[in-house]
């Protein structure tokens, strides 16, 4: 069965085509093409200010993280949970050039009978310890607690989400109207190691998880945790894969925690960039759901996009590309594939930022540029093929 077969079967869309016709209609707020919604300032009424509110989470993330648990008992999995959950709110809000301070109010939807009190206190004291964490890097969130409730009979096991907030000035966002023909791509690498990471990050990101759990994990998941699936997948697209949770891999990680690794946050290069380059920045991209083709969203006028550079796929994308036969094409369209924060300015700035994310030791390449052209179109070109996207 073709791969975009499988994610449609399992109930999932890299495009979210049936969200963005739901929100067709509804106001876009100040800059119709800023990555976030930009709201006028309702809490203080000064034309100078913006607010700014984002609600994201882990996803079925959650799901693997339960599995795990229950396989070896490691807690900590959930403090990842958390991170992913804060991560996926924080480096939206980083696009439109927001460093905070933030707030931050989880919610988290528990079947009680099976997570019980331990796992919420791993995350939400993980969450405050991320917070803290990020101070030592100038970014400052509060924590306003949220909602924790028994909801066991919408949820099978545990979804975490979170949403953030911000007051900050409308001359510091990052819009992409800006954006035009000549200018190029910085790619920054989410995988290897930052210097404010424990240890390797396969690149993961918080999107992608459902095909890429049931790709890898071996099909006697499905019968000994059927709480971690949704009863009504058709059998022939749950767990497909030839992979135990603890397999070892060339990473160091064993398959359960390369999937798992947190989503990494770009907050401390970009609050550097942004202090070094503001005025060159011409739009900041979150290659989240989507992936290399989230860009297509934010152009500001018919634009051709050329991604001829992208940094190397990292192992884990191969596995899942290898492991379900998946068109290259189609991975790049679901999967950051090793590069989750791209941005947009000048060649000569470019080179500035190239070196400001390898001071925090994370890889970034001048990985494209932009063209004229009479629509919105991707070019993307690498070892795999040429693909294109409109």
């Amino acid at each position: 069965m073709p791969a975009p077969d499988r994610y449609a079967l399992r109930g999932v869309s890299a495009q979210k085509e049936e969200v963005h016709q739901a929100v067709a209609q509804l106001d876009k707020g100040l800059y119709p093409k800023a990555f976030c919604k930009v709201y006028p300032d309702y809490w203080g009424n000064d034309p100078a200010y913006c607010n700014l509110m984002h609600a994201d989470g882990a996803g079925t993330k959650s799901s693997l993280a339960y599995l795990y648990w229950r396989e070896t008992g490691d807690l900590s999995v959930w403090e990842g949970i958390a991170i992913d959950s804060i991560v996926m709110n924080i480096d939206d809000l980083l696009c439109v050039g927001a460093t905070g301070p933030f707030t931050y109010s989880s919610t988290i939807g528990r079947n009680k009978g099976l997570i019980p009190g331990e796992v919420i206190a791993r995350i939400i004291n993980g969450s405050q310890h991320y917070f803290d964490r990020l101070r030592e890097y100038g970014i400052d969130v509060h924590f306003m607690g949220g909602e924790t409730a028994d909801v066991g009979d919408v949820v099978r096991t545990i979804i975490v989400d979170g949403t953030m907030a911000c007051r900050m000035r409308r001359d510091k966002l990052v819009t992409t109207e800006k954006v035009k023909a000549g200018d190029v791509i910085v790619s920054l690498a989410s995988y290897g190691q930052a210097n404010y990471e424990d240890s390797y990050n396969s690149g993961m990101g918080s999107n992608g998880l459902t095909s890429a759990r049931h790709e890898l994990l071996h099909k006697s998941y499905a019968s000994q945790y059927p709480e971690s699936l949704d009863p009504n997948l058709p059998p022939e697209v749950v767990y497909n894969g030839d992979y135990r949770l603890g397999d070892p891999t060339e990473t160091g990680l064993d398959i359960g925690k390369m999937i798992l690794s947190p989503t990494r946050t770009y907050a401390p290069v970009v609050l550097k960039m942004l202090e070094q380059y503001f005025d060159k920045i011409h739009g900041i991209i979150h290659c989240s759901g989507g992936g290399q083709t989230k860009c297509l969203h934010y152009l500001p006028q018919p634009l051709r996009v050329v991604k001829n550079n992208l940094p190397a796929v990292p192992p884990l994308f191969k596995l899942i590309q290898k492991s379900a036969g998946t068109d290259w094409r189609e991975m790049y369209q679901v999967f950051n594939m090793g590069a989750r924060l791209e941005v947009f300015t000048d060649a000569e700035t470019a080179q500035g930022i190239v070196a400001l994310s390898k001071s925090f030791g994370i890889e970034a390449t001048i990985s494209g540029h932009f063209e004229q052209a009479e629509k919105n179109e991707l070019i993307i070109e690498g070892p795999y093929g040429s693909f294109q996207y409109s």
